[in-house]
């Protein structure tokens, strides 16, 4: 939008000032990966530094609008600059101002006479911009929404999402070509990989395990020959673990697990680099399924392994590609709902092939999901309402692990905070933390922000969202977009109103509003960003599940889902105490014996609860 300050007297004169949007971004392992091999994989307890990266390149100042990686990081529009008028001087007059407020000219002679005073106005350049309207223009929307509920719904108003760019046509209708001549690939812009990879290259720092995994198994190539299809969050992190699995010898094609949280500059850059990558932020639900498809359906190339988060790409292929599972060696599923879907496929001997159940491993369970919730909420939040928490009332539906951290983090910051539960185990815990123990009905009225974190559907139904208190903020933590009953909103009662991105004001008839973050979805990698150091230990342990499972002597691992081995757990922990500067005692002999553990591991049994 370009905008004109304009004097009323002289507008043929003033040029038009156009102002431009900114935009805010003991031996060393052997990974052919046997269980038992691992052992041999564990450095001393006394520590050992993995070898650290290289120094990633010193990041350059801020770019353009729509193309820096803060472009798809900042939640809010850009700040537009005020404009100021410029007072050319003059050799013979001086100006001064007059008592009254205006402006006086003072002659050579000495006399003083007031200028004539300017009526300034603002006009707009384009008189048909339209404010507060949400898009009319949706996308593809027609395909089997009944398919999967868990990363899209049929009320999502992808297009008011792609504020990175204001191109507003689909990446599927454009005609895109790498460096390379590649167009294997469906992103919102190729153009910016440069800023993607410096997003990348950031990245890295904070990723000490996957680094020291490159190196210390490249040589070795413990993923030669494996086609690995994937579908989780792209992002920085996400491309540092694409990048050090192609290291390891596989061949990757990637597709989002959430329509929002796609970086378009890391997307660019992973698709530069020779990835077939297919996703942008802000993608329709026909988008979603076209994208999974377009990894899964290619020829000449046949997938022998899966990495997904919330199951949908497991699910994509056991609907339409059944028979591409007498090639598929296993699946790696990182999110409470894939497992869920893994398991209940399990239980109905449907599962044709090994499944590593990743979310219910220490190393996610404890820092993915406690320790990054417990940062990210309070960023996501922010970043979306800049608001105060000290003394918010906040519900907090779930008091699993991503509940624990947001309840933390919240109480940390001086918010009164309740907690509702199924399980008397988690109840008892949010008890003993200090948390009051509530059902939703009787806090709804008075709360100011109400947190989902169950990756169960219907937590907050209609009933719930009628009896919420004017600007009460609603928003999600669990992967599944089914927690809060958004569709019940889309009625003709009800008003929306698009505030900043992924933000929406739902309007009652009496005026009353609640305030609607990203759509019931997961806030945290919708609306902010989460730490990339939780991320490193995620990856890691993904990258090791493939690993175990592709190298496996056929009968090891049956068709069902297996927990991580604790020895992995461990091994994963190790890579990153380095950075701490951590030293681990080390058992002597005797009290190994004692214990009657290895002294060099696994710790704890596999029934230990952390």
């Amino acid at each position: 939008m370009s905008v004109q300050v304009v004097s009323a007297a002289a507008a043929a004169k003033v040029p038009e000032v156009e102002l431009k949007d900114l935009s805010p971004s003991e031996a060393e392992p052997q990974l052919g990966l046997s269980t038992a091999a691992v052992g041999a994989m564990v450095p001393p307890a006394g520590g050992g530094d993995p070898e650290a990266p290289a120094p990633a390149a010193e990041r350059p100042p801020a770019p353009g609008p729509g193309s820096g990686p803060t472009a798809a990081l900042s939640p809010a529009a850009g700040k537009v600059p005020q404009a100021s008028a410029m007072k050319r001087s003059d050799p013979h007059h001086q100006h001064q101002r007059h008592r009254d407020g205006g402006e006086a000219l003072v002659s050579p002679d000495g006399t003083v006479t007031e200028a004539p005073r300017t009526v300034k106005k603002i006009q707009f350049a384009d008189q048909k911009q339209e404010f507060n309207k949400r898009p009319t223009k949706i996308g593809r929307r027609s395909l089997s929404r009944s398919i999967s509920q868990s990363s899209t719904d049929s009320y999502s108003s992808a297009a008011s999402y792609t504020d990175s760019s204001d191109d507003e046509t689909s990446p599927r209708d454009k005609q895109q070509k790498n460096s390379k001549g590649s167009s294997d690939f469906c992103v919102k812009n190729i153009k910016q990989a440069e800023f993607g990879r410096r997003e990348i290259e950031i990245a890295e720092q904070e990723m000490p395990a996957l680094m020291a995994l490159r190196k210390r198994a490249q040589g070795e190539k413990p993923l030669a020959g494996a086609k690995i299809v994937g579908c989780t969050h792209i992002t920085a992190q996400t491309a540092v673990l694409m990048e050090t699995l192609g290291a390891l010898g596989a061949q990757c094609r990637w597709a989002a697990c959430n329509i929002y949280s796609t970086l378009n500059e890391v997307a660019a850059a992973l698709a530069e680099s020779g990835f077939p990558v297919f996703a942008w932020k802000g993608e329709s639900e026909d988008d979603f399924w076209w994208c999974i498809d377009r990894c899964v359906n290619v020829e000449g190339w046949q997938p022998n392994m899966i990495l997904d988060d919330g199951g949908d790409l497991t699910h994509w292929i056991y609907k339409k590609y059944p028979n591409m599972f007498k090639k598929i060696k296993g699946i790696v599923e990182e999110s409470v709902t894939g497992v869920h879907r893994l398991y209940q496929l399990s239980k109905a001997g449907k599962l044709c092939v090994p499944a590593m159940n990743v979310n219910d491993s220490v190393t996610k369970q404890k820092f993915d999901n406690l320790y990054c919730c417990r940062e990210s909420i309070l960023d996501g939040l922010k970043r979306t309402t800049d608001m105060m928490f000290g003394g918010k009332q906040v519900v907090v539906c779930g008091y699993g692990e991503v509940g624990k951290g947001c309840c933390a983090a919240l109480k940390a910051m001086g918010s009164i905070v309740y907690v509702t539960e199924i399980d008397p185990i988690c109840a008892l815990q949010a008890c003993m933390d200090g948390f009051r123990l509530v059902k939703l009905n009787e806090v709804i009225r008075q709360v100011d922000i109400v947190i989902t974190c169950t990756g169960n559907k219907n937590v907050v139904t209609r009933e719930h969202l009628d009896r919420m208190k004017n600007s009460c903020i609603v928003c999600n933590m669990g992967h599944s977009n089914t927690e809060i009953d958004v569709a019940s909103l889309r009625t003709p009662e009800l008003t929306w109103e698009r505030v900043r991105s992924q933000v929406d004001h739902v309007i009652w008839p009496d005026g009353k509003r609640i305030v609607l973050l990203a759509e019931g979805r997961l806030l945290n990698l919708s609306c902010s960003t989460v730490p990339t150091f939780v991320l490193s230990i995620t990856a890691t342990t993904q990258a090791l599940a493939l690993i175990e499972l592709y190298n496996a002597p056929e009968g090891r691992y049956k068709q069902d889902v297996y927990l991580l081995p604790k020895k992995m757990d461990e091994y994963v922990a190790s890579l990153h105490l380095p950075t701490f500067d951590a030293h681990l005692t080390e058992l002597t002999d005797e009290q190994a014996k004692y214990l009657g553990l290895n002294k060099n591991g696994p710790f704890k049994p596999n029934y230990y609860r952390y």
